[in-house]
């Protein structure tokens, strides 16, 4: 059995081990996403099996690679694959939905409490010698934040949404969930509101939901003129959902008090996108899910996925 990674690197920079994987069959490794359509098929080859991260597997790469049994990715978007396409030419597509929940969540949180809290721009500071100049015992060069008393809202409730609202409340905060089906996990955690009424109230906006069609540009000129002026915006979800522009221009008036990102609409980020000028923004390469821990449990997941499908079992398939 062949299996084919068609863009590892980002998984698996050289820390950890390819036996999970390697140990079920051949496996060919590539470093790096392909540049084009023809690449992708040129890899894949007769390969029965095909890993991936972000190349996008499209129905002519599909039909072009009629040996191809199994697409597993490794994450748990699986925007890139065309899914109807697979399941038309009977090819389960498997993720790995939660790998990564409890360290996406703390991330949300670390970039939350870094636009709070400036801590990297005081130390800095203290490093350069303003503090050992201070004729006090103290300073702070930025305002800092409390947000114990002040509301969360969350657009999208599932696992990590959920896992933000619970670290959320255990800081104090009000926490309001749009997006996502109610659970009675969810009901313990957050009020459900509309997302207008979500808009309207949160001093913090976390953004937890996948980016589909309707998900796209989800916060854009309209949707940022409905909320608090100040308020915070957090996204270590998907680019796609924000229109950059939009949140630069809200950034720059102060409309938005700050934003921290991880992820932004094209990736790795380009020198033109408006937020890299923007007054009050973090923005961080897509690492949010790159804990050694969490890379480990892609690996084992993924192992699994692949022997449940040769049990005659699949699991974590998108496309039954």
């Amino acid at each position: 059995m062949k299996i084919v990674n068609l863009d590892c690197h980002g998984l698996n920079p050289g820390d950890l081990s390819w036996e999970p994987i390697s140990s079920l069959g051949e496996l060919v490794l590539h470093d790096y996403v392909a540049p084009t359509e023809e690449e992708v098929i040129r890899r894949i080859g007769d390969a029965d099996i095909v890993i991936g991260n972000k190349t996008t597997i499209s129905r002519r790469i599909l039909e072009s690679c009629p040996s191809v049994r199994l697409v597993c990715v490794l994450s748990t978007g699986y925007n890139v694959v065309d899914t109807a396409a697979a399941k038309e030419l009977g090819v389960p597509v498997c993720n790995v939905p939660a790998y990564g929940t409890q360290m996406v969540a703390q991330f949300a949180i670390g970039l939350l409490l870094e636009l709070c809290h400036h801590t990297w721009l005081h130390s800095e500071s203290v490093k350069a010698g303003d503090w050992e100049r201070c004729p006090d015992f103290c300073y702070w060069k930025t305002p800092i934040i409390e947000l114990a008393g002040k509301t969360m809202g969350i657009i999208g409730f599932g696992r990590i949404g959920t896992a933000v609202g619970r670290i959320a409340k255990a800081l104090g905060m009000r926490v309001l969930a749009a997006g996502s089906r109610p659970t009675e996990e969810g009901k313990t955690i957050a009020e459900y509101v509309s997302l207008d009424t979500l808009l309207a109230q949160a001093d913090v906006i976390s953004l937890h939901c996948p980016l589909f069609p309707e998900t796209e540009k989800l916060i854009n000129r309209e949707s940022i003129a409905k909320m608090k002026d100040g308020v915070i915006l957090i996204n270590n979800s998907r680019g796609g959902l924000v229109d950059e522009q939009a949140l630069a221009d809200a950034l720059n008036s102060g409309k938005i008090a700050a934003a921290g990102v991880d992820v932004v609409s094209q990736e790795p980020i380009v020198g033109t996108n408006p937020l890299l000028g923007a007054k009050n923004c973090i923005i961080t390469p897509h690492m949010s899910w790159a804990a050694t821990e969490c890379r480990e449990r892609i690996l084992q997941i993924t192992r699994e996925n692949i022997l449940a499908f040769l049990q005659g079992e699949p699991q974590n398939v998108v496309n039954p």
